[in-house]
C-alpha cells in the first residue's frame, strides 16, 4: 500500500523532503501545507481550555499524524498515539512521543482492552474515513468498547452545511441534508496513495450516530478551518 502522505511529512521532518506534497482530485489539485498543519507546536489554537476540559488519562490520540497533541498531552497524563503510517509513528517517535504506535482507529477492540481509556482525541477529520453512516456508529461503538463508563471524546469534521466547505479538493455535495462525499488522492514524488474516500457528517448527523451508542454530543465548537468543527463526546450510559 503506498505512503506517499506519511513518506513526505517524514521526509519533512527529516530535512529530506524533495517535493511537494500534492493533494489530487482529477485535474484539480493543491499543495498540502505540512509545516502549518503538523510541525506548528500544539498552543491551544485558541480553544485550549476547551479541548483540554475534555480530556484526561490515559488518552487515546487516534491519528495523532507528528504527534502535535500527543506531546503537550503526554506531559499532563498517559497518552497513547496511534497512526496506520509506519513513516508517521517514526515521525512521532523521533519528535518525542513516548507510546506512539502502529494502529487502526477503525480497529479499536482488536488491539485494546474494554475500559483501556478515559478519553479520546481524533483531530484532523480522520472520522470522516467511517465512510457512512453505519460506520460511523460502529466506530463510536468500538471507541465506547476501549474507553471508561464515564469517558469523554474530542472528535473532529466537516460541515456540509457550513459556508466554504464546498471547496475542499474533492468536496462532493449530497442530497441528504447534513451529510457530504469528499474524494482525493496524496502524490509524493511520483507516487500516488490510495483514493481515500471521507463521509463528512455534520453535527445532526453525528448526533443521530450517537443514539445507538452510549455516547452523546455535549458541545461543538467551530475553529473556522474550511467549515470543520469540533464536537465534544460523553458518555450517558454509565454500564458502557
Amino acid at each position: 500500500m503506498s505512503d506517499a502522505f506519511g513518506r513526505a511529512i517524514r521526509d519533512h521532518h527529516r530535512g529530506e523532503r524533495s517535493a511537494p506534497l500534492l493533494v489530487r482530485d482529477g485535474d484539480d489539485t493543491e499543495e498540502h501545507p505540512i509545516e502549518t498543519f503538523y510541525f506548528e507546536p500544539f498552543d491551544g489554537e485558541g480553544h485550549g481550555e476547551w479541548l483540554e476540559a475534555r480530556l484526561d488519562g490515559p488518552l487515546l490520540d487516534l491519528g495523532a499524524g507528528t504527534g502535535r497533541h500527543a506531546l503537550y498531552f503526554q506531559e499532563r497524563f498517559e497518552t497513547v498515539a496511534i497512526e496506520p503510517s509506519d513513516a508517521l509513528v517514526e515521525t512521532m517517535r523521533e519528535r518525542g512521543v513516548e507510546d506512539a504506535r502502529r494502529g487502526d482507529m477503525f480497529a479499536l477492540p482488536d488491539r485494546f482492552e474494554r475500559g483501556r481509556f478515559q478519553s479520546a482525541l481524533a483531530i484532523g477529520t480522520q472520522m470522516c474515513l467511517a465512510g457512512s453512516m453505519d460506520g460511523l456508529r460502529q466506530f463510536l461503538a468500538d471507541l465506547a468498547h476501549v474507553t471508561t463508563a464515564d469517558a469523554t471524546a474530542v472528535v473532529h469534521s466537516y460541515d456540509p452545511a457550513a459556508d466554504g466547505v464546498e471547496e475542499l479538493v474533492g468536496y462532493r455535495a449530497d442530497p441528504t441534508p447534513g451529510l457530504a462525499h469528499r474524494v482525493m488522492t496524496f502524490e509524493y514524488e511520483g507516487e500516488t496513495s490510495d483514493i481515500l474516500q471521507f463521509r463528512l457528517f455534520g453535527p445532526e448527523r453525528l448526533r443521530e450516530a450517537t443514539v445507538p451508542t452510549p455516547w452523546s454530543v455535549e458541545d461543538v465548537i467551530r475553529p473556522n478551518w474550511d467549515g470543520s468543527y469540533r464536537a465534544a463526546l460523553a458518555k450517558t450510559d454509565q454500564r458502557s
